[in-house]
């Protein structure tokens, strides 16, 4: 039974240098792994691979044969790929049981509305693939409300679309503040547990408090549905690597039917607690966000600026002093207070 991963995501989002790196350390692992080119615009590959949709049809001869422009070119790509799968399932085969890794385009149209890439993950499942979809967005739309929220529509969409399992990963999450602070904790984002707090922010734009109501809307509308939860990833990082695999591995059966060359059954390693790879969202906040401490000053900021309607609580501040805080402040086992947003 093989198993495959479908690595999808926008323009810009890390997919290729995310294959790259995952050809190398699945197969430094000894999980022989084969990657798949299926974007017909990707045509400086930094992997290895003995199949290219390119081989099959290219972005730059349908754009000059059929006058039409880079992502027309690359929608029609992908309905031929579709049309001609036989073509791939032929070049499967001599794959064997290899473990699959598929590159796609990032053109959000084929995962939002566009049935072409649901044919071919149809086709790809009735040969028997367990596949799990691996969607990249780019870690520094959380610094923005505006764009996370559209980063979790999308997200939602496409897992809705696609029907598959599903793992997101915010990607680049070393350079997650390059374009300016998180206003929360990273745990925020990756739970997407309460969306309140972005509300609050998106009002305060003077453009953005026009659409009151809508924002409202969406953030409910996701919300209510609860599917949007996010992965951290630095591609260069091991531990951060290791981490994804292991989400993809459980969300997509592998830790119940592979077994490593070595004899060793990942799900003894995708479970096991306390080890080396063990790293949580807080680690990866004081790895990458040096700018952001969970002080007393951190919780007088933000329940200075978060007025909303919900019940108000008082703290006791390290130091001794009173917080006024929005929800329930946890303490935590390294004796530091965190916000945790919450309507009550």
């Amino acid at each position: 039974m093989p198993f495959a991963q479908v690595v999808i995501g926008p323009p810009g989002s890390g997919k290729t240098t995310y294959c790259n790196g995952m050809y190398q350390f699945l197969n430094g692992m000894e999980r022989k792994t084969t990657i798949v080119n299926l974007d017909p615009a990707n045509e400086a590959l930094p992997y290895p691979t003995d199949i290219s949709i390119m081989e099959l049809i290219s972005l730059e001869d349908t754009m000059e044969n059929l006058q039409l422009g880079p992502n027309g070119g690359i929608i029609y790509c992908m309905e031929y790929l579709a049309d001609n799968m036989d073509w791939l399932e032929e070049k499967l085969k001599a794959c064997g049981d290899d473990y699959i890794v598929f590159d796609c385009p990032g053109q959000v149209e084929l995962y939002t509305h566009n049935d072409a890439m649901k044919r071919i993950l149809a086709r790809l499942e009735k040969m028997g693939y367990r596949l799990c979809c691996v969607h990249l967005v780019d870690s520094h739309y959380c610094t923005d409300a505006a764009k996370y929220i559209s980063v979790l529509l999308l997200s939602l969409k496409t897992m809705l679309q696609l029907e598959l399992p599903h793992v997101n990963v915010l990607s680049k999450v070393d350079l997650i503040e390059t374009y300016g602070r998180l206003p929360m904790a990273l745990d925020f984002y990756t739970n997407v547990s309460d969306l309140s707090f972005l509300q609050y922010h998106l009002n305060q734009d003077p453009v953005m408090a026009k659409f009151q109501r809508l924002n409202e809307a969406l953030c409910d509308l996701i919300e209510s549905f609860g599917l949007v939860g996010f992965e951290t990833l630095c591609i260069q990082d091991k531990e951060s690597v290791t981490k994804v695999v292991r989400a993809i591995d459980k969300a997509g059966g592998y830790v119940f039917g592979g077994l490593e060359e070595a004899n060793e059954s990942i799900l003894m390693t995708a479970m096991r607690s306390g080890s080396e790879w063990e790293s949580t969202v807080h680690d990866v906040q004081e790895r990458y966000m040096d700018g952001w401490d969970d002080t007393n000053e951190d919780l007088e900021k933000f329940a200075r600026e978060y007025k909303a309607d919900t019940d108000v609580t008082m703290a006791e501040g390290d130091n001794g002093a009173s917080v006024e805080v929005v929800g329930e402040v946890d303490m935590k086992d390294d004796g530091k207070k965190r916000v945790a947003f919450k309507d009550e």
